[in-house]
């Protein structure tokens, strides 16, 4: 009986390894995804409005990662974190471009923490659901402001694409060009 239950346990702390690991991965010093975005705004004025919650991220997934490490030293379980994929970008693009990125991390760590509570739950381990709790609410949190920045994202791009594409040069005299480059006449009254 004792193996079947320490097998039940497994699960659930091989999970919980590799959910410390991807906290880690997208928040390490060296491989930190969040710290990467808001390195590549040179300037603060420059910077888009959701660069604060990336300086905030960088910090708070190291964190969470070592809560998440003390959990498994609480509970006296094995601590090996497997080496996970970061995001294989050179180049972060456009805003919309960097939201998606950020976007599909935070659905990746959502999948694994729903993975993890679905275990956790199968495994009648109530203390590491009641754990999981908090971070699956932030995680949730973090996921609809990141959905709601990337609609912004969209939008902001369609209309600076529709405005530069419907402004025609106008001369001072209120005559703009043609389609071939002449001057056209205003419509007359």
């Amino acid at each position: 009986m004792k193996n079947y239950i320490q097998g039940k346990q497994l699960g659930c702390w091989v999970a919980v390894n590799y959910v410390a690991s991807y906290e880690l991965n997208i928040s390490d010093a060296d491989a930190d995804a969040y710290f990467m975005m808001t390195c590549y705004y040179d300037e603060e004025s420059d910077a888009p409005v959701y660069v604060p919650l990336f300086q905030d991220q960088a910090e708070v997934k190291r964190a969470y990662a070592k809560q998440f490490i003390k959990y498994l030293k609480e509970c006296q379980s094995k601590i090996c974190l497997p080496v996970t994929k970061r995001p294989d970008i050179e180049y972060w693009g456009t805003d919309l471009q960097v939201i998606v990125i950020a976007l599909e991390m935070e659905k990746e760590l959502q999948k694994h923490l729903q993975e993890l509570k679905s275990l956790a739950s199968k495994n009648s381990e109530t203390d590491l659901l009641k754990f999981l709790k908090k971070f699956l609410v932030k995680q949730k949190r973090n996921i609809k402001y990141l959905e709601y920045q990337h609609s912004y994202q969209k939008e902001l791009e369609r209309l600076t694409a529709e405005e530069s594409t419907s402004e025609e040069p106008v001369e001072a005299s209120g005559r703009g060009l043609t389609s071939e480059g002449k001057t056209a006449s205003p419509p007359s009254l």
